[in-house]
């Protein structure tokens, strides 16, 4: 039996990959013109970072981390998120004594053992952004707005935007203690009653039916704000207004992490199903606490881009036909042909072009067959009698008319026909 890839992963070929690469470019672009810088951290990390960033009482540390033993015998998990990475990436290089607040984002793998299924991987790709050490709505809003022009850049018209405030350590425990009584009436298994004590926020975060048909009447969070947290999701609000990015409140919306506090969001798409979902993220104002750090008020999301893809998809935005991979095809025939050619494909790509030839000694059947998968616009044939010519026969694949151009002005005719 031969190898594949592990359950709940994939491969993402071409031309699709690259599709998806541009997706991740997309994401990031509206990043980078407001500042903020690319931080890569380890794959992974001490185990103790994401049982204490993420929470003790959620499912991705107490269910879905991929946790092993090195051979130091020191415990480490592959990164279920980013976020607890980029807080203590910060903390561990003292970015927070300089200049706030401090601006990043990221793209790369995670890892939680899902029940896999579409748009729910093991293995999945984000892209994340994070603003550290400001607590300023106007920071929330920016990068909501950031988050919403990605996806616009994309073409996707179907994204909705969910909103809603969690509250903060002054309003949030009286909030919590009328949740925890709600909740403890109900008809829960001993696991879920369990988490009731531990964070009853998760509770609410159950996509069972079975949970969610006895939620109906549960005390809302935004009933409970204090006065500064209601004055700051206004702010937020008002300020997501007056930029046109529309958005739902959704006075039921928790996120699936503990380190949430006040604003919080999520960008779903209604061609999905249940793994609607595409990204989100909020305030967190006090994880950096959490990893022995100090006050350092933050906000950021993660957008996922196998989500996003999925989303293009549904909306006919991600087609599967073949794109150019390059813009010129060499075709040579002979050995003499192929020293020659492998020098000019060298010549082109060094002027900017993208180029490449047939390899493996095809003839000129096989080779054109080469040339016109390659989605190339111009096919380069060279033979004996060429060389001696010291020409070569430039080929319009779109409409099959052939011209004889000298090998010393190739380059810069081609240069002039495809850019």
């Amino acid at each position: 039996m031969s190898f594949q890839a592990p359950k709940g992963t994939f491969d993402w070929l071409p031309p699709r990959s690259e599709r998806v690469l541009a997706v991740r470019e997309a994401l990031a672009a509206p990043l980078r013109t407001a500042g903020y810088g690319y931080i890569e951290t380890p794959v992974f990390e001490d185990t103790q970072l994401f049982a204490r960033g993420v929470g003790e009482s959620t499912d991705i540390v107490t269910k879905e981390m991929y946790t092993f033993a090195d051979k130091g015998g020191r415990s480490l998990t592959l990164r279920p998120e980013g976020t607890a990475s980029v807080v203590r990436a910060v903390l561990q290089h003292n970015l927070h004594t300089g200049q706030l607040p401090v601006k990043l984002w990221y793209s790369g793998s995670q890892f939680r053992y899902e029940r896999a299924q579409r748009g729910r991987y093991r293995h999945f790709w984000q892209v994340g952004a994070e603003a550290l050490g400001s607590e300023d709505p106007a920071l929330d809003a920016e990068l909501i707005v950031l988050a919403a022009r990605g996806f616009a850049s994309l073409g996707l018209k179907n994204v909705t935007l969910l909103l809603n405030s969690l509250g903060d350590q002054n309003c949030r425990p009286a909030y919590r203690a009328a949740l925890q009584e709600f909740l403890r009436g109900l008809d829960l298994d001993e696991e879920t009653r369990a988490r009731i004590e531990i964070n009853p926020l998760r509770v609410l975060d159950d996509r069972r039916s079975e949970v969610q048909d006895q939620l109906a009447d549960a005390p809302l969070v935004v009933d409970h704000l204090c006065a500064a947290c209601k004055a700051y999701h206004e702010e937020v609000r008002g300020l997501l207004t007056a930029c046109g990015v529309a958005f739902t409140d959704d006075p039921r919306l928790v996120r699936g992490l503990d380190y949430y506090t006040r604003t919080t969001f999520e960008f779903v798409h209604g061609g999905l199903g249940s793994q609607s979902a595409v990204g989100g993220g909020g305030r967190y104002d006090g994880l950096s606490e959490m990893l022995d750090g100090p006050p350092l008020p933050s906000v950021g999301w993660a957008l996922g881009v196998d989500r996003t893809f999925l989303a293009m998809q549904a909306e006919g935005l991600a087609d599967d036909e073949a794109r150019q991979r390059v813009q010129v095809y060499g075709v040579p025939l002979g050995d003499d042909a192929r020293r020659r050619m492998f020098l000019l494909v060298g010549e082109l790509r060094e002027a900017g072009l993208s180029a490449d030839m047939a390899f493996g000694g095809k003839g000129l059947k096989g080779a054109m067959k080469g040339a016109d998968r390659s989605g190339a616009a111009f096919a380069l044939i060279l033979g004996e009698r060429d060389l001696a010519a010291e020409a070569v026969q430039v080929k319009d694949l779109a409409t099959a008319e052939q011209s004889e151009v000298p090998l010393a002005q190739v380059v810069e005719f081609l240069k002039g026909k495809v850019q």
